[in-house]
């Protein structure tokens, strides 16, 4: 059976999802926050799945932790304090979150070396998390931890949006996204993305969202 151009074109897509953490658990701790935020994870996935409109799987991990595929389908999540992120594909992705703050000089040279921030033309901590995103994005496609970041270098800074990052020999293309305060980024490679942020928590019967297609709204996206 062909597939009709609507479901062509969604097999070529990827859906990022973005979720804010609720202001009441802000401040919970433990395993009571690892729960909540994992559940807000799931709910970006959910939105993830209506997206692309196909049924969301059994989500499993392997003796490592990381999510196996799913009816051919890969997923990542990321839960940071504000914001949770969720991403499906027909390729390996990943997906990461992180507030741009101070950063001390050992933490820029454990994330990269002289040679990938030259690309970037000055060390600054906007840098430094697009750097960080970009690699832990990658890390997660891979399925490998932090342990693998001495294997992933950053080969080209295409623009503000996008870099090439290669793990070992693998190449992978990385799209990034700015918001209140924050650096989203996904390894989307070729695929087209559209991006749904959600800048604050409503129930999902509203969903009062923003969609983003880049690069089409790229003056919209970029860091003031």
């Amino acid at each position: 059976m062909k597939q009709s151009n609507t479901e062509s074109n969604l097999a070529h897509r990827i859906f990022p999802v973005i979720l804010p953490v609720p202001p009441k658990d802000h401040g919970i701790k433990g395993r009571e926050r690892v729960v909540a935020l994992s559940r807000l994870a799931r709910q970006a996935l959910e939105i993830c799945s209506e997206k692309g409109r196909f049924q969301l799987g059994k989500l499993q991990k392997d003796a490592n932790g990381a999510p196996m595929p799913f009816d051919g389908h890969y997923w990542s999540l990321t839960h940071k304090p504000k914001y949770v992120g969720a991403v499906i594909s027909l390729q390996k992705t990943g997906i990461d979150i992180e507030e741009v703050r101070s950063i001390s000089s050992p933490m820029f040279k454990r994330v990269a070396g002289d040679r990938e921030w030259q690309l970037g033309g000055s060390r600054s901590e906007m840098l430094f998390f697009r750097f960080w995103t970009a690699k832990e994005a990658v890390l997660k496609a891979e399925g490998v931890g932090m342990a693998g970041l001495s294997n992933c270098v950053v080969k080209r800074v295409q623009d503000m949006q996008h870099m090439e990052i290669f793990y070992q020999d693998k190449k992978y293309l990385v799209e990034q996204i700015y918001f209140n305060g924050h650096i989203a980024a996904v390894v989307k490679n070729r695929l087209d993305s559209q991006w749904t942020i959600q800048h604050t928590h409503v129930k999902r019967s509203e969903e009062p969202c923003s969609e983003l297609s880049l690069p089409t709204t790229k003056s919209s996206l970029l860091p003031k």
